[in-house]
Parts: C-alpha cells; structure tokens; sequence
C-alpha cells in the first residue's frame, strides 16, 4: 500500500472526524459557525500535515478536477478515490463509535451529520436549491485549490486559502444541504445512516462531481490559469 494512499486516507478521515464529529458531538454547543470552522480547519490541519505527500485532495470531486485540469492520470484519479472512500467511511465509523457511548443516542434519530434535503432536513430546501448549491460551490472551491496550486502561487499558504473557502462555503450553506461538495464526506456517513442519507445520497456525488469537473475544465482552458 503506497504511502500516497495512506496519507489521503488519513486526511480524509480527519476530514470527517473534525467536521461530521462537531457536527454530531458538539453541534447544539458550538453552533453552525463552530461547524464550519472545524471541517476549514480539517482541511488545514490536513494539508500541512499530508500534503506533501498526496497533495491533501480528501475529495473525488477535486481530483477529478486535478485530472481534467491535465495534472493526475486515470490511475492516479483511481487511487486517489478510493483512499478518500475508505478514509471518510473510516472517520464516520470512528464518530459514530463515539457518539454511540452517549445515553439516549440513537443515530436514526440524531443521524451521522449526513448530508440531504427537502421536507424534515435543516431548511427544507428543494432538490433545485441542492444541486445549484452543490455544483456551484464545488465549481468555486475546486477553483480555488487548482488556482492556489499552481505554479507561481504561494505554496506555503495553500493550506490556509483552501480550508477558509470550505469554512465560508459552510457558512453559506448548511442550512441548505448539510454542505457536500465532498462524495466521499456524503458516503461515510450515509453508509452508516442508510434510509433517506443512502437514498438523497446520487445529489452529493453527481452535483460535486459535475462541479469539480467543470473547475478543471476551465482551469484546462486556460480561464483561471496564470499565464
């Protein structure tokens, strides 16, 4: 198993542990901005502390745009799916353990910090309101990283500029789908929720996806490369 893999298991894992485990374990205390600042935080914790190993995407939806961009094989996109899968299935297996010891918690009740929409979920928005959300806000947040990575940028605050746009994308929207624009995020704790996360769970890997492969795109083109 390459040290590539382990470190993109790793982050992501620690993706769903700070960001889905506030949510879960701490969400009535710290509140939608506490929320949003633990899973920013993740990404920065994440991308100093693996990033020089796998480059810290934590995301399918942002290597896929790291592959159409022209910067990642097919295998690598593979690989790099993959690990993300196994790290956030991982992570929410760990909170969901947690969670677990608390009298009185039952996770089809208090569910995983899973991801959804529509009628009983935060605020009610449509199946319209998810998709846009998700597909632009990925657009915008795949944007950043191919932007912030590219050659001329300044490296060393990377990290930093990818976590605050993840916290300011969930401060806009966490009210509306939990905030995705992560398949991996959406499948490790659907996989455990199963029922309506498992079933609303087609939005928060086509709307990303569509989003982070549009992102490459541009960058490809040229649109938001540096010259």
């Amino acid at each position: 198993m390459s040290r590539l893999f382990i470190a993109e298991v790793i982050g992501t894992a620690i993706l769903v542990l700070f960001g889905c485990g506030a949510a879960v374990l701490m969400g009535a205390h710290v509140g939608m901005l506490g929320i949003a600042l633990a899973f920013g935080l993740s990404i920065v914790a994440a991308a100093y502390g693996i990033g020089p190993i796998s480059g810290a995407h934590l995301n399918p939806a942002v290597s896929l745009g790291v592959f159409v961009a022209g910067r990642m094989s097919g295998a690598g996109l593979a690989v790099y799916v993959l690990a993300q899968v196994v790290g956030a299935v991982m992570g929410a297996a760990v909170v969901y353990a947690i969670a677990s010891g608390q009298a009185g918690y039952d996770i089809a009740v208090n569910g995983l910090a899973q991801n959804g929409y529509g009628a009983g979920y935060l605020g009610e928005y449509s199946l319209t309101s998810a998709l846009i959300f998700e597909a632009v806000m990925t657009f915008v947040f795949v944007t950043v990283i191919l932007g912030v990575t590219q050659e001329g940028s300044p490296g060393a605050m990377a990290g930093l500029a990818i976590g605050l746009t993840l916290t300011g994308i969930h401060l806009v929207g966490i009210n509306v789908t939990g905030v995705s624009v992560n398949p991996a995020r959406s499948f490790g704790p659907a996989l455990f929720v199963g029922g309506k996360a498992m079933a609303d769970l087609w939005v928060f890997i086509l709307a990303p996806l569509a989003g982070g492969a549009l992102a490459g795109l541009v960058h490809r083109m040229g649109v938001t490369r540096a010259a």
